[in-house]
């Protein structure tokens, strides 16, 4: 059956047609394409056709698709047993390995998703400090628990929702926003609820609202003021972490969170996630302390054994060099191009994540974000899939730069936009 075939059939059984919104393209038009497979840096749709994909499953393939080793882990693992409801070794593996490479982790839970380890990474802070409110940043996307579906990142933006329906007003109402790269607005929040706040969640890259960094001195601001509140400070690492640097955005600027939220690379294309942090606050954890968390694959030992073969590849010498070169060299590329042909827009870029934004100079805040042209980002995504190349659909979103993207990869992507800057109308 062709993709669009596909769509139509998933449409009747599944609402949108997709398992998570971003993927029914509402924000570039058309049937999404169904993937057969994928190698390497490709993807190979049910119509035949193949793409340079820069999706990598949003960000968690960081060495490709079916790369070798991981698929060796995983079947070997499935060879003994795909769940056991039990303890393994490779639990206890990859918990000692997350410890050793972020300081800031003394103990750490597994999950399945990246949801489930900040909602209870919240659960855990507001247990700590005896607080109820707690405090996001416009934009930054968290998972979808109800208490953090409140100006949330790509898929609500992408959809037009500025909050979801269904979400209790006493829930949402416990959900403070602050604005990414404005420390002060997070100051006069403190200031308004003293002794309220129970936690302080950010991401510390913004990938969930395209690619934001943090401007000098603004996570260590963050840092200090909810150290003087007694608030918990939160890391949403779930993108970040082993894909900015083997020890995370916190490795690379150098700040200590109270807890730190993993996932995506943590497991090597399988669901895996994680959150841990201070030994005080995650003694609390069930059956250890009073707060309750529990998952019937929490730890999978498949998903373990395709976490530990890529971290193991990503402890090597040299691979995160690598990465920011190639990265480095698709991004000079596509701005040389779209500087050439006059095609107003800006890369932001962090490590082997970026965004293009269009129509817009300088983004640096959601609101930055909101203003740049989704007509002109749908254009582009459209003349580039029909050149052989995957973005992620949603201008809002994070592309990924892998360790199987080579050299003639990126070539082609630059050939490709150069090719489409050259006929596209620019707006």
């Amino acid at each position: 059956m062709t993709s669009e075939e596909l769509y139509a059939r998933a449409c009747k059984k599944i609402p949108g047609g997709v398992n998570s919104p971003v993927r029914a393209w509402r924000a570039v038009g058309g049937a999404p394409r169904f993937v057969e497979r994928g190698a390497g840096s490709r993807i190979y749709d049910v119509d035949g056709n193949g793409y340079v994909d820069f999706v990598n499953s949003w960000g968690a393939l960081i060495l490709g698709h079916a790369q070798r080793d991981v698929v060796a882990a995983v079947q070997a693992a499935a060879a003994r047993g795909t769940t056991y409801g039990a303890p393994t070794e490779g639990e206890v593996q990859l918990a000692e390995l997350v410890c050793q490479c972020y300081p800031a982790v003394k103990k750490i839970r597994l999950v399945s998703s990246g949801t489930e380890a900040t909602m209870s990474a919240l659960r855990l802070a507001r247990a700590y400090t005896g607080r109820d409110k707690i405090v996001k940043f416009d934009g930054c996307y968290h998972g979808h628990s109800d208490g953090l579906l409140v100006k949330a990142g790509s898929g609500v933006a992408t959809l037009a929702l500025p909050e979801s329906a269904g979400v209790p007003r006493a829930v949402a109402g416990e959900t403070l926003i602050a604005e990414f790269n404005q420390s002060d607005t997070l100051q006069t929040l403190f200031h308004r609820y003293p002794r309220e706040i129970a936690a302080v969640i950010i991401e510390p890259v913004c990938g969930n609202m395209g690619v934001i960094p943090p401007q000098e001195g603004f996570l260590q601001r963050v840092r200090e003021l909810t150290r003087e509140a007694g608030a918990v400070l939160i890391f949403d690492e779930v993108i970040t972490g082993f894909r900015v640097s083997f020890a995370g955005a916190q490795g690379c600027y150098g700040v200590a969170p109270d807890l730190t939220c993993l996932g995506k690379v943590l497991g090597g294309g399988l669901p895996l996630a994680a959150f841990g942090g201070d030994k005080a606050i995650m003694d609390l954890l069930a059956p250890e302390g009073p707060v309750y968390q529990a998952g019937t694959l929490s730890g999978n030992p498949l998903a373990v054994a395709a976490g530990l073969a890529t971290l193991k590849i990503l402890a090597q010498d040299s691979v995160y060099a690598e990465l920011e070169h190639r990265a480095q060299l698709l991004e000079d590329g596509l701005s040389e191009v779209l500087r050439r042909h006059r095609v107003k827009a800006i890369i932001n870029r962090v490590g082997s994540m970026l965004t293009l934004f269009f129509g817009v100079t300088r983004v640096s805040s959601a609101t930055d974000a909101r203003t740049c042209s989704r007509e002109l980002f749908a254009r582009f995504f459209q003349g580039m899939l029909q050149r052989g190349i995957y973005f992620p659909p949603s201008p809002l979103e994070a592309a990924f730069v892998s360790l199987a993207h080579t050299t003639g990869d990126i070539e082609d992507t630059v050939r490709a936009c150069d090719d489409w800057a050259a006929r596209a109308p620019v707006i």
